[in-house]
Order: C-alpha cells, then sequence, then structure tokens
C-alpha cells in the first residue's frame, strides 16, 4: 500500500502526489522506514562505563522530542533520545550524588528503574500523571547495570537515614578517608603521584627538597604530622603553582623555595579578613594584652574559617568573682550568643571547681565569665581550661602572665583535653606577639595529647628553634597554672588542705571567706550551679 513511497517523478518531471504530502520532501518520505539506533557499542571492548556529568531526568532514562511544524508539536520514533541508562546497559553507571538529588524528579525516577529493572522512557509530567496529550510511549528496555554514587560522608548519611529505599538499592559501600598514614611507603606513593601529575603535564621536575616540602604541606592540610593528605587536587594546585614559580625564576627544576612561595601566594589571596583582625588588635581597637599579668584575665585563641582558609583569634577572656549563691553566670550563654557545646564546657569547669574546693560546705559565691569584645555568636568547648585558669587566678587573687595565650578543654577530673585547629591557634597568637616584638617570653599553652598535630609555619618553628617563641605541653590544669602563675599548684594532703604558697591553699582560702561571710550574712549556700539563659 506504500509503493507510492518509493515511485519517482511522473512522465512531466514532477514528484508524485503522495510524496508532496510528506513533510521533508523526498527525504521525509523515507523516514517511517529508518531505524534509530539509541546506543551502538559495536566498537567497545568490555563492559561500558559511563560517566554521567549532568544527572537530570532527561539525561539518565532518556527523552522523546518534538519538532515545531505548522504551529504544532509532532513527533515520531525517530526522535527518541537514549539515556545515561541505556549507555550503561550491561555495564556500570557513575554519578555524583549531590548533583543527582539537586535535579527534579532524578532521583525518583532512577530508583523506579533500578527497582523494576526496566528502562521506561517518561517525560517528568507522564511520570507524575499531570499530562494527557497522546504521544509516543516507548515500550520499556530490560535494565542490568550496576550504578556506582559518589559523593560525600554527609550525604551518605542522611540517605541512610531518611531514604529507606536507599540501603536495598545501594548495598555496597566503601568509605574513602581524606588522609592516609605517612608512612615510608604511602610516601613514595604521594612522590609517584606527583611524579605522574608532572609526566602528564610535562611540568618542571621537582628536586628532592620541594618533594619533601610538597609531603609537608600534605600533612599540614590534615593538621597531623601522622598523616598525609588524599586530596590529590589540592596537592596538584601546588605543584603547578610552584612550576610556575619556577619558570618565573627561569628554573630547569623546581625547588623548595618555589614551593614555599606557592604555599605563600595561595595564603596571601586569602588573609584579608586574617590582616584585618590582626590590624584591629596592634592598634589597640581590640583590647589583647601580650606583656605584664593580670589577675582574672587570660588570653584566648580561636579559629575562623573562611571558605578553604583558616586562621587563629587571639581573644581576652575575663572572670570576675564575689560573695554569692554558688553561681557560675556564663554571660554568653545568658544573651544568647554561647553554643550548647561551649556551655557545657563551662559546666564541666564548674563541676570540676566544686568537686575539688566544695567537699567541706557548699561554695558561697558567684562567678561570671565572658569573651570580652566578642560580638558574634561562640561555640566549642576549646576554651573551657582557658577559662578556668581565669577563674582560679580571680579566686587565688593570682595575676596571669600576659605574653602567653591558652587552648585546651578540660575535663572534670582537671585533664587538659586535645582540641582542633592547634596551628592555626598558634601561628594567630605567634603573628601578634612578632608584631609587638619577641622577647623570648611569649607562648602558648596546648594540650600534650596536641603534640602530634604539629605542623607549624617555617617562621614559627625558626622563632621556637632560636628561643624566641615557645609552646608548652601540658596534661593537666594544675600544670598549666603554675606556668601562668609561676607559682606551685598545690596538691591536696590526706585531709584535703593544700600546702602554704600554693595556687589551690589561695583558692580553698579565698573561698572559706566567702563561706564565712555568707554564715555571718545568714544567706543561704547551694553548690555551684551554671547560670544560662534559661535561667537554669
Amino acid at each position: 500500500e506504500n509503493v507510492a513511497d518509493f515511485l519517482g517523478k511522473d512522465e512531466d518531471g514532477e514528484d508524485k502526489p503522495t510524496l508532496r504530502r510528506h513533510r521533508g520532501g523526498r527525504e521525509g518520505r523515507f523516514r517511517r522506514y529508518r531505524v534509530n539506533v539509541l546506543v551502538n557499542n559495536a566498537a567497545a571492548i568490555g563492559a561500558p562505563v559511563v560517566l554521567e556529568a549532568h544527572p537530570t531526568q532527561p539525561n539518565i532514562i532518556g527523552r522523546v522530542e518534538y519538532i515545531a511544524q505548522f504551529g504544532a508539536l509532532i513527533t515520531d520514533f525517530n526522535l527518541i533520545k537514549a539515556g545515561a541508562l541505556h549507555r550503561a546497559n550491561g555495564g556500570y553507571l557513575v554519578m555524583d550524588a549531590r548533583k543527582l538529588l539537586m535535579n527534579p524528579f532524578a532521583w525518583e525516577d532512577l530508583k523506579r528503574a533500578l527497582r523494576g529493572r526496566e528502562i521506561r522512557v517518561e517525560s517528568p509530567g507522564q511520570s507524575l500523571g499531570l499530562m494527557s496529550t497522546l504521544s509516543l510511549e516507548p515500550e520499556p528496555i530490560p535494565l542490568d547495570l550496576k550504578v556506582v554514587l559518589i559523593g560525600d560522608h554527609m550525604l551518605y548519611y542522611l540517605l541512610s537515614h531518611h531514604d529507606p529505599e536507599f540501603g536495598d538499592l545501594f548495598k555496597v559501600s566503601a568509605d574513602f578517608d581524606w588522609k592516609m598514614e605517612r608512612s615510608p611507603a604511602n610516601i613514595m606513593l604521594l612522590a609517584r603521584s606527583v611524579a605522574t601529575l608532572i609526566r602528564k603535564e610535562e611540568l618542571r621536575p621537582l628536586d628532592r627538597a620541594a618533594v619533601a616540602r610538597i609531603i609537608e604541606q600534605a600533612s599540614r592540610d590534615v593538621g597531623d604530622s601522622r598523616k598525609l593528605s588524599t586530596h590529590m587536587s589540592s596537592l596538584a594546585d601546588l605543584v603547578r603553582e610552584a612550576d610556575y614559580w619556577a619558570g618565573r625564576d627561569a628554573a630547569e627544576v623546581v625547588g623548595a623555595d618555589h614551593v614555599e612561595r606557592a604555599v605563600e601566594a595561595s595564603i596571601y589571596r586569602l588573609d584579608r579578613v586574617r590582616d584585618s583582625v590582626q590590624d584591629e588588635i596592634t592598634s589597640g581597637t581590640v583590647h589583647v594584652e601580650t606583656a605584664g599579668a593580670v589577675v582574672g584575665q587570660i588570653n584566648g585563641l580561636a579559629v575562623l574559617e573562611l571558605g578553604r582558609f583558616a586562621f587563629g583569634r587571639p581573644s581576652r577572656i575575663t572572670a570576675r568573682v564575689h560573695l554569692g549563691k554558688g553561681e557560675v553566670i556564663d554571660i554568653e550563654r545568658e544573651v544568647q550568643l554561647g553554643g550548647p557545646i561551649h556551655g557545657k564546657g563551662v559546666m564541666i569547669l564548674a563541676s570540676f571547681l566544686a568537686s575539688r574546693f566544695g567537699n567541706d560546705k557548699p561554695l558561697s559565691l558567684t562567678a561570671s565569665l565572658v569573651f570580652e569584645q566578642s560580638y558574634g555568636g561562640i561555640e566549642g568547648d576549646s576554651a573551657s581550661s582557658t577559662e578556668l585558669y581565669a577563674l582560679l587566678s580571680s579566686l587565688a587573687e593570682l595575676p596571669i602572665r600576659q605574653n602567653l595565650a591558652v587552648t585546651g578543654s578540660v575535663d572534670q577530673f582537671g585533664r587538659v583535653q586535645a582540641i582542633g585547629g592547634v596551628n592555626e591557634k598558634i601561628e594567630g597568637f605567634f603573628d601578634l606577639c612578632r608584631a609587638r616584638g619577641l622577647d623570648g617570653g611569649h607562648g602558648v599553652l596546648i594540650p600534650a595529647t596536641n603534640v602530634q598535630h604539629l605542623m607549624l609555619r617555617k617562621d614559627v618553628v625558626e622563632a621556637c628553634a632560636k628561643g624566641l617563641f615557645a609552646i608548652y605541653p601540658v596534661d593537666t590544669i594544675d600544670q598549666g597554672i603554675e606556668l601562668l602563675t609561676g607559682m606551685p599548684a598545690g596538691a591536696a594532703d590526706a585531709k584535703g588542705h593544700f600546702p602554704p604558697g600554693t595556687v589551690n591553699r589561695k583558692v580553698a582560702a579565698r573561698l572559706a571567706t566567702f563561706a564565712r561571710r555568707a554564715d555571718e550574712a545568714g544567706g543561704p549556700q547551694r553548690q555551684v550551679t551554671v547560670i544560662n539563659r534559661n535561667g537554669t
């Protein structure tokens, strides 16, 4: 019945009437007889591996395209286009989980295809039943493939917790760490990876010192002297920038100085806020002492993270005590600037204070703690030992050295615990002390368990080697208070009494004075409690 489609011109040289009725003229009359090849893996070797960089719903399951003709949209089987599932059928499909979840309908349609083991080409409107327009409905295609989703840890945890189908469809998980042991074997593997990058991109070779500097930076990136970073993209960028600086010097080989310049340049491009903070402190706008000794005042250290750049910021923490009802007032918490972890740290130091000095009778004091000139939220417990030192200083009426800064959390037994960002905190206080002039007395108290995390800048290491700056690892509050005040902490005897001439003896004596005055005034006494914004 379609023989007229294959006839040529009539005897007058005109196309047959049937030909004129087909859109597209002579070429359009054979359109219905074409074969639409969705996927051609004839030249492929082995199972197909498809990486879908833009995992939208049409790009995954396929789509039916339309042509505008005479004001209408028309289609036929030639306009059926394959999706990533078609191309990867019989093999592997790799996608970025975050991009997949950000595209509407893509995640649900992918799960539907995996559950049903078939590919059904439908538009989002058809799959949701929102369109009743008559169109092509291609038959489902059997599906047999492995889908690999790549994403961060948090995304995996969220999907596992909130999507009950996730665990059934994706049964095999591989958790890749962002750091590895700094062993000789791993150092060699990292060096070989750098050499591969150099050969691939035809960069200048690195000498031994340059490779060693890159290894050091890999440990600095993870903040642990025992580990190496596995984030090869950052290390590759460092190698490329070091190659640039070697080119500027017309050097044939990249040296350690070129790597160091690349590191410094990457910091310089991001340190505007750090320089502004340091300028406010050195100019006196923000008050931080680096000389002398003050009662109830201490230098704390915090870390500010701005994108990929983090830096340390010194801050002044003060404590005041007076006769009261056994309360430790966390002013940050009172005004809703302190987070729950910071509040927990204050409660822990209050518990330590009560357990050490409140065995005979309830403590009759009211103490207040605050981060001076702080106008934003404060979170974390890394300043809890610092606050406790300030509180002990205020109770004992002993001045604290202002040329020292402190970081570290504390537990209820007075042990100083590890914190994060130790390198940035040390360097932040070092920069301030260097701007004002190092005199050999400046330093930072850190938890002893953080020593393994030290990967400091070259200038800090050199200053420590010359005796201009010091880092003091401490295990307990007693060790720290001795360094800060220059007076022995003192250990209690069998009766719970502290020896004369010690910090703890002075604290106990001051608390006994408060208790006696409270008894004389007839006021109530109670154990130490922490006042937060809820008034509890």
